[in-house]
């Protein structure tokens, strides 16, 4: 039998699938900005994050996240390897692992993360 179980963090799971209310999850600091976590917890194959870039946004890399960076508000640049390129809503980006990279600009992006975000796969140089 399948329990819909709601956990703080405002995901829910029935079955063979999950349901993130990203308005209802709590913003948390990151080196990007704020990022609001779904998926993060179990074996899930991803995590989504819906991130409000900070004018603070630190350049780093993942030694095994691959990141999908898909902008829904705002215009700025992503700084990847050095290079800057210009992003816009409806831009997607797909940053491969040891790629260095951070946002700069007014935006609002989501952020698919595979496998799962792991604080411990950040870094800086």
């Amino acid at each position: 039998m399948n329990e819909n179980r709601v956990t703080p963090s405002a995901e829910s799971e029935i079955g063979g699938w999950e349901i993130a209310r990203m308005d209802e999850i709590p913003p948390v600091p990151c080196s990007c900005g704020l990022s609001r976590r779904a998926f993060v917890s179990g074996d899930n194959a991803a995590s989504l994050h819906q991130v409000d870039i900070s004018r603070e946004a630190r350049t780093h890399w993942h030694e095994k996240l691959t990141e999908i960076y898909y902008v829904l508000e705002g215009e700025g640049f992503l700084e990847l390897d050095g290079e800057r390129v210009p992003v816009r809503p409806g831009t997607a980006v797909l940053i491969r692992p040891r790629t260095r990279h951070r946002a700069v600009g007014n935006l609002r992006i989501l952020n698919i993360v595979v496998p799962p975000h792991d604080e411990a796969d950040e870094r800086f140089d």
